[in-house]
């Protein structure tokens, strides 16, 4: 690691070798050379004086970048893809004269940012898919587990752990669902000159405009695209990078969801992540089992969600045909987002495969409440016994507030005993406990929780290896 200068945190701590290698300069500089032998080849086959074997030497000198070279020239010319185009141009000199014919600098910046923003977004899926996966197993396997619900954080009817991870397996699911629709409406800007009017193009073509169009297709099809934008200025729209760091907000915002409501089951110590056997959770206190990992989803996953306002004001702002201003703003915005929400889904596949689910602490927490939560059915079965329901309702009331009272000051709460105290309630202790089965007070979780994990097998059999491997 080197000390000496500032590193962003998301490249030294979070982010897997996978995103940073795609959004190196070697990733992005070679994609550039990488696009000029794409133009240089069409334009080839379609009859412009470009040779075989200058096609030939562009694609042998993609790898080998100069960089020394390309520096010393940027600061004489203060133009980064014009030092491009001379540093390749002295590692291909017989190219030299055609390397970026026809072609204005957005050529080859925001096709390469296209390429590698749909290779940085098919990546994320297959995280998102991993992170999908565990959550539906987890889910199947705690199905029946009755768990406290809470509405407001307090104490509300019984859910199951399962079903509680069904919420947040749902929030991913939609995130994956955006994901691919962004995917599906990804397009390359082509090779359209200086102000999308395909002018230069027309010159070198004398006019024919069915070459033009056959010169994108051959570009588009040679980096997997199926088109190119139907029109576009000197760039491609910008609101296709809203569109993008969206569907990573998205991501951001189930996931802080998630961390979040783990955060406060292992406060209750109902649910834990994972926590290794050397782990230090503070340098005070020894003690202590911080949800670290969740921490730090929820703290990665604010800052993205503000990142993507980035793109919002950029896609806004933008000039008639063209404008500078979003070009800084984009080199960092938009790499920050891939590798945030790279981070976030790490650290999501890491505390999903391994939660820890305390059932006797939830049990514990079930059995407290569950003398409040059965009362309507107690309230029934009185009824049916012969007593007047209204009168009942009065005696129920009465006592869950005096039961709550003495819970609020450290005391068993002791509602059965007290509503048993009551000769017109007509049941004993034990006659109330053989209601207090939790499993009867879950309604359709489990079913809910089977249905929707069958509905997603197509989805969940996608997910492949990811990497959930990150730094403490």
């Amino acid at each position: 690691m080197n000390t000496d200068v500032y590193s962003t945190p998301l490249s030294s701590r979070y982010a897997s070798p996978y995103m940073l290698n795609l959004f190196s300069p070697d990733t992005r500089y070679q994609t550039w050379r990488r696009l000029w032998v794409a133009l240089a080849r069409a334009e080839h086959a379609l009859g412009l004086p470009v040779s075989e074997e200058q096609v030939e030497e562009l694609e042998s000198h993609i790898t080998d970048i100069d960089y020394d070279a390309v520096a010393a020239r940027e600061k004489e010319v203060r133009h980064d893809v014009m030092a491009h185009v001379y540093a390749y141009g002295l590692e291909a000199p017989s190219a030299a004269g055609i390397i970026h014919l026809g072609a204005t600098s957005c050529y080859v910046t925001d096709n390469a940012d296209m390429i590698i923003y749909r290779d940085g977004l098919r990546y994320l899926r297959k995280q998102l898919l991993g992170a999908i996966k565990n959550l539906a197993e987890f889910s199947l396997k705690y199905k029946d587990l009755p768990t406290l619900g809470y509405t407001h954080y307090q104490p509300a009817q019984l859910v199951t752990v399962g079903k509680r991870a069904s919420l947040w397996l749902q929030d991913f699911v939609s995130d994956l669902e955006e994901l691919d629709f962004t995917l599906s409406r990804l397009k390359m800007l082509g090779c359209r000159g200086t102000t999308g009017t395909e002018a230069s193009f027309a010159d070198l073509f004398e006019g024919d405009g069915e070459k033009i169009d056959k010169m994108n297709e051959m570009i588009c099809s040679e980096f997997g695209f199926d088109s190119c934008f139907d029109v576009c200025g000197q760039t491609y729209p910008r609101k296709t990078d809203s569109a993008i760091l969206n569907a990573l907000s998205s991501i951001a915002q189930s996931a802080y969801k998630f961390a979040a409501d783990l955060r406060l089951l292992q406060h209750d110590r109902q649910i834990e992540e994972p926590f290794e056997k050397n782990q230090i959770g503070s340098s005070a206190m020894a003690y202590k089992r911080n949800p670290m990992r969740c921490e730090r989803i929820c703290s990665l996953s604010r800052y993205l969600t503000a990142d993507a306002s980035n793109a919002h004001m950029t896609a806004s702002t933008q000039w008639l045909e063209r404008t500078l201003d979003d070009s800084a703003n984009r080199r960092i915005s938009m790499p920050e987002g891939f590798l945030c929400a790279d981070a976030i889904l790490r650290l999501v596949i890491n505390v999903t495969s391994g939660l820890v689910v305390n059932e006797k602490i939830i049990a514990r927490a079930v059995n407290e409440y569950l003398p409040f939560i059965a009362t309507e059915n107690l309230l029934m079965e009185a009824v049916k016994r012969g007593g007047d329901r209204q009168k009942l309702h009065e005696v129920i009331r009465k006592a869950s507030m005096e039961a709550t009272e003495r819970m609020k000051n450290g005391e068993e709460g002791d509602l059965l005993r007290s509503l048993a105290s009551h000769p017109e309630f007509g049941m004993t202790e034990e006659e109330m406990k053989a209601v207090l089965k939790p499993g009867l007070y879950t309604g359709r979780c489990a079913e809910q929780v089977e249905r929707y994990v069958r509905k997603l097998a197509p989805v969940i059999a996608q997910a492949g290896e990811t990497d959930g491997e990150i730094s403490v």
